[in-house]
């Protein structure tokens, strides 16, 4: 049944273009709020005998404690040891007890808690995420242990990979200004020693409440039993006193910036181009993510055109709009539109920046053709498709859990196609010049492994 639903939105991107204007997206979905702040969206969709329930809290990279890196992800760990009537491991259990598969995932603004299940278990999931949201068990045996898987993750997944941070966690450290967007969220090794259980039990009281969250259900549900239910098992919590959020803006950048990381076992050099990014859901923003489908995405792509298939600089180039970490919806602060590429020690960087930028410079100096923007737009619809039916259905959920949590409109799902239909082929030339400008970018470079030094022979051997 999942694969009809599949077929049916390929069909509609290989329709006439004139057909979309009745043929858009359309998500049905319930939004309501609890007395106690929560925000509920319920999406009923019964291709399939399953359900996502997923729960979003409002806190991310960008909120955690200053001299504390790396604390919201340590605290997605903590979600697992236990809560009141479920005990370590046991929530992970239940899920696959019951034929699921679950996950979480710390980023930029926020932390979430996601499960993919039987239509008929989705009581059970409720009230387990319920129980560990009204109590989970903090002590410091179990954040002593999971300080320790934390900080091996870290060497294990950076610190011993050939290119472990690049360039999801160099580049932001390198491109942004305010601490907040530019401090290593993975996590110094100290600072995730010096957590203490006052901190954990302190980020646990304020963050992770009703007031500060969502709960997302989509799937094959009775949306007023589902509501029935998540009254019943969250509606007693209790709201938190939230704080006063930290000033997450960035000053506009004047001059191109220049960093190089050093990983000494990469075996090849990498280089990475990042522009910050307009105001999300602005009409340059749309712009920027049609310019990133002309740009960088698929083998049409005019940088996968001119870097690999004429000048064989590379055989791939890939990044995009909060890429690495999320879509271009499933964040509210500022981000980076960023291109990165491996290239072999033979081809200077300057060259590869050449051929970059002569394309770049094409959409800066002239409006794009009709039928430019009309793959563009093709292209974008392709994605968004794409991503509502990732992962069983959860990129649906997640795009719902993100515009109720950033927007408190789940609406804005329905959309986007008109927004990206609005692009002009001014709007692209306009927001190329402003956003693509050189003054607004960072190139960070890994050198790749140094040449082990020659061994002269002696003359005459």
């Amino acid at each position: 049944m999942r694969n009809r639903s599949l077929i049916a939105a390929l069909a509609l991107l290989a329709a006439p273009l004139t057909a979309f204007a009745a043929e858009t997206l359309k998500v049905p979905f319930e939004y309501h709020k609890l007395d106690n702040g929560l925000k509920v969206v319920l999406s009923k969709d019964a291709t399939a005998p399953t359900a996502t329930v997923t729960v979003y809290y409002n806190i991310g990279f960008r909120n955690e404690p200053k001299g504390r890196t790396g604390f919201a992800h340590l605290f997605e760990h903590l979600m697992f040891q236990g809560s009141k009537s479920l005990g370590k491991m046991e929530f992970a259990r239940l899920i696959e007890k019951n034929g699921g598969v679950m996950n979480g995932s710390t980023r930029f603004d926020f932390t979430n808690y996601y499960q993919v299940v039987p239509a008929n278990t989705v009581e059970t999931v409720l009230w387990a995420e319920a129980d560990r949201m009204k109590g989970l068990a903090i002590d410091q045996d179990n954040l002593t242990n999971q300080q320790g898987v934390v900080k091996n993750e870290v060497k294990v997944n950076v610190l011993n990979q050939p290119y472990g941070g690049f360039p999801w966690i160099d580049m932001p450290m390198a491109a942004n200004t305010n601490w907040q967007n530019a401090h290593n969220f993975y996590g110094d090794l100290a600072e995730l020693d010096a957590a203490t259980l006052q901190d954990a039990k302190a980020f646990f009281e304020t963050y992770y409440a009703p007031n500060n969250a969502v709960v997302v259900v989509s799937g094959d549900i009775d949306p007023a039993q589902t509501l029935t239910w998540i009254r019943k098992y969250f509606g007693p919590i209790k709201a938190s006193t939230l704080p006063t959020r930290p000033d997450i803006s960035e000053p506009n950048q004047t001059a191109e910036k220049r960093a190089v990381k050093e990983y000494l076992e990469a075996p090849r050099p990498a280089i990475a181009v990042g522009y910050h990014a307009p105001k999300r859901m602005t009409p340059e923003y749309f712009a920027l993510a049609l310019i990133d489908q002309i740009l960088l995405q698929g083998k049409d792509s005019r940088l996968y055109q001119a870097l690999v298939q004429e000048k064989g600089y590379t055989d791939d180039v890939s990044g995009g709009i909060n890429a690495e970490l999320g879509n271009l919806f499933d964040i509210s602060g500022p981000t980076l539109f960023q291109a990165y590429l491996f290239h072999d020690k033979s081809t200077p960087a300057a060259a590869i920046l050449d051929t970059f930028d002569a394309e770049v410079e094409k959409l800066r100096n002239a409006p794009i053709d009709k039928a430019t923007l009309d793959l563009a737009r093709v292209k974008a619809r392709s994605w968004l498709y794409g991503e509502m039916e990732g992962f069983f259905g959860f990129g649906k959920a997640n795009l719902l859990a993100s515009f109720a949590l950033f927007d408190d409109d789940p609406g804005k799902i329905n959309t986007l196609e008109a927004e990206f239909d609005k692009v002009t082929p001014e709007l692209i030339q306009k927001t190329a010049q402003e956003y693509l400008r050189k003054t607004n970018r960072t190139i960070l470079t890994v050198p790749g492994k140094p040449e082990p030094p020659r061994v002269q022979k002696p003359v005459g051997l």
